[in-house]
């Protein structure tokens, strides 16, 4: 019956209650008389509160539960009356032989419950308990007739409103399968299925022992609560984890033990439909019998109940005690009236008894607040307070102040503000007085409430927090998290107080063992303290949250909790580190075990720096042996040097170019043999068959205890292309067959070390020699994917716009097919030489693969170094001496057309690269019939040439092989870099011009050339002196006849610092008809194009700008008068040049032409100015000062004046022209400063025009 009107017990119909108070919602609690406290307090324990959400929630629909549950099993106590019955509805079924006589032995079963002493439970109201009789009629089954003539006599007997017939089950068993009737009782029974359970055996009860008291609970009953826990919970937060765990009892109750008849009933389905046979007239029938109830039963025995009381108390205590006066009148002047001798005492005070009326004034205050005239009950409430506290007791006291606080913020339109001091006091009294944390608990739950509707969220939290002790973590652990959400939900929220309490919350939840809850916690926790740089926090939420995980079989999210604690920067000790990565061990072996067969997991120590990964294609470099230097080629032990990387590209794409006559395939690809960060990973690398493949993997530790890792080994996945062939990659990455390779990650042992055991020397707290490491900690084996990012795009508009990255394929090469491998050896290769030396040395081509190659060809930014020679040949003479009776160089004498084709022992300057040619950095390795067959080998000799200039010089050398087989990969390289360090020697200068003595007048094609050499050596190369031998032309139209000023003795020597002038005679040679050439080679080599202007051996230095300085001042304490700008100072003196824009002048007849100039200097300053005029040059070396393009000022170079306020002064110069052309004029510099500056400032006066001035020869 209890489950049939419990959808019904809300009524929304308005009534008036005395003819003043309309009540517009009545809800009515319907109750067994057998319900018991204990019962829902073990409700209270396995009921479902549990909702994870890692974010934070607006709703803690738990803590409703609970504070529900907690309010419905509040124990009906002696001080107060808000939880004792009112009425009793005694139900009878029509079915019965005798329904009126079974009414009869209802009736006086509650009477004997009631008013007998051996019943402590349930507690009435008053002792006149309104019964309604209601007749219950099973339509299905009952007679009609018969049920109806049974209520008839029970409406004489108990009259028309204290008895009701409720007729239900109106549907037949030939329903339609297609009638929608609703299901009011589904959120009931599914919500409240225990506490609804209130169908009771008359079998005999159990006896369960408490240390409080003894308590009743039926056979029939726990059953059903099994019934109930089986069909619509799971496993839940609020229940013991083992029941022998009894931290979690409900304020000192000892958690009850069912017994085995719990285990024994049987599961109901929780999909079956309620109210099968119920049609929806007998749901509108059930509606109208609760309204008939409510309204003409229960609400009028109420109104008569207040009116009783109320007289009472005017007959007891006079009319100035009237409660519905608008003035009340208190005894001030009366006599209080004197109590029992027998009244007993407690702690909380004074015991009233029943029929006190002190008792009574709060009677009728419970009764007004139940109807909801809150303002009459807060009136009452209010005298009955003033009482208590007179008669001392504390315990009435504290309940009357409660509920007066409750009324005053019900009482619509807030005629009064919510007294919160009421609440404290009613707190403060039940907990440090009566000692009774339960109602203490009720009082703030309640205030909180009130106190949170009216957005005072800061004072609810402190009333929550207030209440929290260690005598029920329960308890303290919902405060603590309601008070958080306090703080969160302040105007400002107080976002680290909350998380602040959230992990006090789950602290204490995981005292009471409600470790879901506390997970719950310590996450949304997490969501405040993460990435706060608070790493210590983190570290222990993370650890608290993988503890608790662990324990709740969340393996996944305690390995992630502990990952957390490991890949962050951890500033905690060593000593806690490895308690945390043998924690994290412990969890992820547990993992691992639950699926042995599975995906390896992945690890997150050590650090693995992705975009730091490399990958090498290709064998290790071999180690010299003797003079025998194998090719430097490329290595992971070298850095990336982005200026080399590109030379190296440029070299490639020249001697590609050349190959394919001077275009570049479109699908040219660089030939990358390290793969880095700076590389272009944006295609496909490609990999040879049988040659390995390298990664390395940049591994980082950030704890700061050693880690061990063994078996460490990559992770690939592999594409076969030709699947005639079954073979794999094996684990070294050597590939059998053409297809594509994607490297995947790597794959380790991690475990710790334990001990400090010493191993050969070396203590593992410093470190630990590879390979060699004492394991006695524990090992897990996991992975770690290589995950590499390309680069960030940004050139297109939606690239710039959003956040694009680009491929990085270095891990996914292209297996290719069979390539020749190319090794290149120098032999007596040297490290320095003097600058201009010709020194030889010999270069060995191995191929090492299985494959022939051919079309060898070098190519180098610097072809003037080297050259190759064949294997027979004049070797260079090693001394002047040996140059006796023949020239030191041999004369080859070659057609035209073929010189560069022509090979010699001797070196060309053709062979050093600088002969004409498309592409002469470029060279052609001569190989036997162009092709080096697979394991032979070939020596040829190299003739070196030391560059001009002194110092280290990197020499790249790019060596480019072809295949016989044409496939994918076209073409490989090799790399080489010689290091030569080059010490100085000769500087030769030399210059040209014509000759104008008296035997070559007219002919003018003869020339005089002036060669200046100096020996610039300073003996750090061991070299004391030069010897000149030969000069020679090598011009095709110039040849050197003879020297003007010869000396008897032919060989010149110079010693360190020595200079020597040599002059000769040129002539234009003359055309022969053989076409033959004739070349002439040296050590030094400089080229003449222009007539008049000095060729150097060597670049020359260029002289860096004039430095301005730039002048500081320390400010002094004493002020000063402003000091000029430089601005201001810029325009003291106005400078102008008149000269004449173009000069007419002689030169046959006067070599010097003389123009005169006048400088006009004024001042335009209000001061005295000191002038300074510099004529001389900005540069002043001797060798600009010679070229011939320039002019001179004659007479005085440098003028001091000094120019008073206003005036104008007029130089005059004098320019020195030696040939015809257009000058500047402009190069003179003016300065100035104040007169009266005693430090020198001065600011340059240049003009920004060009002054131009025309010479011409009449």
């Amino acid at each position: 019956m209890l489950q049939t009107i419990k959808p019904y017990s809300r009524i929304t119909s308005s009534s008036q209650l005395g003819g003043v108070l309309k009540i517009s919602i009545v809800f009515i609690s319907f109750r067994n008389i057998f319900w018991h406290i204990y019962k829902l307090m073990k409700f209270l324990k396995t009921q479902d509160f549990y909702k994870l959400c890692l974010y934070l929630s607006a709703t803690t629909p738990w803590f409703e539960a609970y504070r529900e549950s907690f309010l419905q099993v509040m124990p009906a106590s002696d001080h107060e009356f808000l939880n004792h019955y009112v009425a009793c509805m005694l139900v009878v079924s029509s079915g019965e032989p005798e329904p009126v006589e079974q009414f009869l032995r209802l009736s006086q079963e509650q009477h004997r419950i009631q008013h007998s002493s051996e019943y402590a439970y349930p507690k009435w109201f008053i002792p006149n308990t309104l019964k309604y009789y209601v007749l219950l009629h099973d339509v299905s089954a009952g007679e009609e007739q018969r049920a109806d003539s049974v209520y008839e006599e029970m409406k004489q007997r108990y009259g028309t409103q204290g008895c009701y017939l409720l007729k239900i089950n109106s549907r037949g068993s030939n329903r339609g399968a297609d009638e929608q009737i609703p299901d009011p009782w589904s959120q009931y029974l599914q919500k409240n299925s225990i506490q609804n359970q209130e169908s009771y055996d008359d079998g005999p009860y159990t006896v369960i022992s408490n240390k409080n008291a003894d308590h009743l609970i039926s056979d029939g009953l726990d059953n059903d609560i099994q019934d109930g826990l089986s069909n619509n919970f799971k496993a839940h937060p609020l229940q013991l984890d083992h029941l022998s765990d009894t931290s979690s009892s409900f304020d000192g109750t000892d958690y009850i033990k069912t017994t085995s008849s719990l285990h024994e009933s049987k599961k109901t389905s929780s999909g079956t439909p309620h109210g099968a046979c119920l049609t929806l007239t007998d749901h509108d029938r059930i509606r109208q019998f609760i309204q008939e109830f409510t309204f003409r039963g229960l609400l009028p025995h109420i109104e008569k109940t207040i009116r009783q009381l109320n007289d009472q108390l005017i007959s007891r205590k006079g009319l100035s005690r009237s409660l519905f006066s608008a003035t009340k009148k208190w005894f001030s002047g009366s006599k209080v009236p004197e109590k029992s001798i027998n009244e007993l005492k407690n702690t909380s005070g004074l015991l009233y008894p029943p029929e006190a009326p002190e008792l009574q004034i709060r009677k009728m205050a419970d009764l007004c607040f139940l109807v909801q005239h809150y303002e009459l009950a807060y009136s009452c409430y209010h005298t009955a307070k003033k009482d208590f506290l007179n008669d001392q007791a504390m315990l009435y006291a504290a309940g009357a102040l409660e509920m007066a606080a409750v009324s005053a913020f019900l009482q619509p339109g807030a005629p009064r503000p919510y007294p919160a001091h009421y609440m404290d006091t009613a707190i403060q009294t039940y907990r440090d007085i009566c000692k009774n944390m339960v109602l203490a608990e009720r009082c703030v739950l309640l205030s909180a409430e009130i106190l949170k509707s009216q957005s005072k969220y800061s004072d609810a939290a402190a009333l929550l927090i207030r209440l929290t002790s260690e005598d029920s973590d329960l308890r303290s652990a919902l405060l603590l998290e309601q008070a958080a959400h306090c703080f969160i939900n302040m105007k400002s929220p107080m976002v680290r107080k909350f998380a602040f309490h959230m992990i006090l919350a789950g602290h204490r939840y995981s005292k009471a063992g409600q470790k879901k809850h506390a997970l719950r916690c310590y996450c949304q926790a997490m969501q405040v303290y993460k990435g706060k740089g608070w790493s210590l926090a983190e570290d222990h939420i993370n650890f608290t949250i993988g503890r608790q995980s662990f324990t709740l079989r969340q393996l996944d999210n305690a390995v992630s909790a502990f990952r957390h604690i490991l890949i962050n920067d951890s500033k905690q000790p060593a000593a806690q580190q490895g308690t945390f990565l043998r924690e994290y061990l412990y969890v992820y072996k547990n993992v691992t075990q639950l699926s042995p067969d599975g995906p390896l997991p992945q690890l997150p120590l050590p650090y693995i720096n992705n975009s730091a990964t490399r990958v090498f294609f290709g064998h290790d470099r071999r180690p010299a042996e003797g003079e025998k230097q194998a090719a430097t080629h490329i290595s992971l032990d070298q850095e990336y040097d982005c200026e080399s990387s590109h030379q190296w590209k440029e070299l490639e794409e020249q001697v590609v170019a050349v190959v394919n006559k001077g275009i570049i395939p479109s699908n040219f690809q660089p030939t990358q043999y390290c793969l880095n960060s700076y590389s272009d990973n944006s295609k496909f690398p490609l990999a040879v068959v049988e040659e390995p493949v390298t990664v390395e993997v940049a591994f980082r530790n950030p704890l700061k205890i050693p880690l061990l890792l063994t078996d460490l080994s990559l992770l690939w996945k592999f594409q076969p292309k030709d699947f005639k062939h079954l073979t794999v990659a094996r684990l070294k990455l050597f590939p059998h067959q053409t297809g594509e390779l994607h490297i995947l990650g790597v794959v380790y042992n991690l475990g710790t070390i334990q001990g400090t055991v010493m191993i050969d020397g070396i203590d593992p707290s410093i470190g630990l020699q590879a390979g060699k490491f004492v394991y006695n900690g524990m090992s897990v084996r996991g992975r770690q994917d290589l995950e590499i990012q390309g680069p960030r795009l940004n050139n297109t508009k939606e690239e710039k716009t959003s956040i694009k990255y680009g491929p990085d394929r270095r891990l996914d090469p292209i297996i290719t097919e069979e390539m020749p491998l190319l090794e290149v050896f120098f032999i007596n290769f040297p490290t320095g030489l003097l600058c201009g030396e010709i020194r030889k040395a010999y270069v060995e081509f191995v191929n090492v693969s299985k494959c022939p190659l051919t079309a060898l060809k070098v190519v180098s930014k610097h072809p003037e170094f080297f050259t190759f020679g064949g294997n027979t040949g004049v070797l260079t003479p090693l001394s002047p001496s040996a140059s006796e009776n023949c020239s030191a160089y041999k004369t080859v004498v070659t057609d035209s057309t073929s010189v560069c084709t022509a090979l010699m022992s001797s070196a060309s300057s053709v062979n050093f690269g600088l002969g004409t040619g498309s592409q002469p950095e470029v060279i052609h390795v001569p190989l036997p019939d162009s092709v080096l067959l697979p394991g032979a080998s070939i020596q040829l000799p190299m003739w070196l040439h030391g560059p001009d200039e002194e110092g280290v010089h990197e020499i790249n050398f790019l060596f480019y092989y072809e295949s016989i087989k044409k496939h994918s990969k076209i073409h490989r390289v090799l790399r080489h870099t010689a290091v030569i360090c080059t010490s100085r020697s000769l500087n030769v200068r030399a210059t040209v011009c014509r000759s104008n003595a008296l035997e070559d007048e007219g002919k003018g094609d003869n020339m005089l050339v002036f060669v200046d050499v100096e020996n610039i050596n300073t003996s750090e190369a061991g070299v004391k002196e030069f010897h000149i031998v030969q000069v020679s032309s090598n011009s095709k139209h110039w040849k050197l006849q003879k020297a003007v000023n010869c000396f008897e003795d032919k060989d010149y020597k110079l010693a360190s610092r020595e200079r020597g002038k040599l002059c000769f005679k040129a002539v234009r040679c003359k055309n022969s008809g053989d076409n033959k050439q004739l070349i002439l080679e040296g050590q030094h080599h400089i080229v003449l194009h222009t007539v008049g202007k000095e060729a150097f051996s060597f670049p020359q230095k260029q002289e860096s700008p004039e430095m301005v300085l730039l002048k500081f001042f320390r400010p002094e304490n004493t002020s000063l008068p402003t000091r000029p700008t430089p601005e201001q100072l810029s325009n003291l003196i106005k400078t102008s040049l008149h000269y004449p824009e173009s000069f007419n002048h002689s030169f046959h007849q006067k070599s010097l032409c003389l123009v005169p100039v006048t400088l006009l200097l004024s001042n335009c300053s209000e001061a005295d100015v000191d002038v300074i005029i510099d004529l001389r040059h900005k540069t002043t070396s001797p060798e600009a000062l010679e070229i011939h393009g320039s002019f001179t000022w004659l007479g005085q170079t440098q003028y001091k004046l000094q120019l008073k306020s206003q005036e104008v002064y007029n130089l005059q110069l004098k320019a020195c022209f030696v040939r015809t052309g257009v000058y500047n004029l402009g190069t003179h510099r003016v300065f100035a400063k104040l007169a009266d500056q005693v430090t020198l400032f001065e600011t340059s006066q240049q003009n920004s025009m060009p002054a131009l001035i025309i010479i011409n020869n009449i």
